[in-house]
């Protein structure tokens, strides 16, 4: 894949909305697409650029006129949270039925500054990458390594997830913060606050102590596999 510049960032961006699911720079985000939108968003994004974006929409209530409103018509989209990550199409498959299978390469993250009309049903956004442009040229972090694997394997063992340590342990201190970041199953608001974290080195620390928050509460949630 040829290194993206700032100058190949477009202002205006398709955005495929998804609570839970996090594109993080560099990071490798997997994705089914079967809805006919996306579905469309794949097929105009591999005409194109391949570049589009993951958001997640706002997980918070709406105002009770709001809400009416969205009873009322089943066009209104939900609300988004303010900052998105563009990513690129890096691999596809596409399946007999006209679905895909892709791969989302994290490429820089953004800040909605205003939607615009649909296009063949999914979203897209105005949007301002400037806040974020050393996404582009990251540095190495600086964090503590150790404090960060003890604090994930003991939310692994109080939740019952399964991981290969040893492939963990060998990955680079950029891979492991955003593997880890991504992967990990928060609940949306937190996932919202890694990515929003200025730095990896900012980000490994907030997720340290979600991880550290979480371990001591176990909940039923599906296997996960690390690595």
């Amino acid at each position: 894949m040829r290194e993206i510049g700032r100058d190949d960032l477009p202002g205006e961006l398709s955005v495929f909305p998804l609570p839970g699911a996090m594109l993080l720079p560099g990071g490798h985000l997997p994705l089914n697409v079967f809805e006919p939108r996306y579905v469309a968003l794949v097929e105009d994004a591999l005409v194109g650029t391949r570049l589009f974006g993951m958001i997640q929409p706002h997980e918070h209530e709406p105002s009770p006129e709001k809400a009416e409103a969205a009873r009322a018509s089943s066009l209104v989209p939900p609300p988004l949270y303010r900052v998105g990550c563009a990513g690129r199409l890096s691999s596809f498959t596409e399946r007999q039925d006209g679905t895909f299978s892709i791969v989302l390469t994290g490429i820089c993250r953004f800040r909605l500054h205003h939607e615009l009309e649909q296009r063949h049903g999914y979203r897209r956004l105005a949007v301002d990458y400037a806040p974020f442009l050393s996404d582009l040229s990251p540095q190495p972090p600086s964090f503590d390594r150790d404090a960060l694997l003890d604090a994930l394997r003991r939310y692994f063992q109080t939740r019952g997830f399964e991981a290969r340590w040893d492939a963990v342990e060998q990955m680079d201190d950029e891979t492991l913060i955003t593997t880890l970041s991504m992967i990990c199953p928060l609940p949306p608001a937190e996932k919202q606050a890694l990515l929003e974290a200025p730095t990896p080195a900012d980000r490994a620390g907030i997720l340290r102590a979600l991880l550290e928050m979480a371990g001591h509460e176990p909940e039923a949630d599906g296997p996960v596999h690390l690595a």
